[in-house]
């Protein structure tokens, strides 16, 4: 997931007003240092997206509740799609992580919503 959010990141990288979240699914290991050096494996620009970590519960809400995303079971492992969100918290579109078509859906609904819009956020 995070070779196809670097993708979009350099798609979309003249868009000042747009940034990029990931959030661990194993805060336990994933330390702040931890995210520091990853988000460093994949060069991205930290200005712009944030590797983020917190208690598992804050994780489960924030995947269940926010994104909409997980499995019946509660378990917090990684989705296979990506979520546009906009600059009011509102989630505008899922994208899949195993179409090839997709990412550039993607990538074209963040060029459409960051001309409407002030700030512009993506998660994983």
């Amino acid at each position: 997931m995070s070779r196809l959010m670097k993708q979009v990141a350099e798609a979309t990288r003249e868009l000042s007003n747009v940034r990029y979240v990931s959030f661990t699914v194993d805060p336990r290991n994933d330390t702040p240092a931890a995210l520091a050096d990853y988000a460093k494996r994949y060069a991205a620009d930290t200005s712009r997206w944030s590797f983020l970590t917190g208690s598992i519960e804050d994780l489960h809400s924030l995947k269940r509740e926010a994104f909409k995303l997980g499995n019946v079971d509660g378990s917090l492992n990684h989705s296979t799609r990506l979520v546009l969100v906009d600059a009011e918290g509102r989630v505008r579109g899922y994208f899949g992580t195993t179409d090839d078509a997709d990412i550039p859906k993607l990538i074209a609904a963040i060029h459409a919503l960051s001309a409407a819009t002030p700030r512009l956020a993506t998660g994983s």
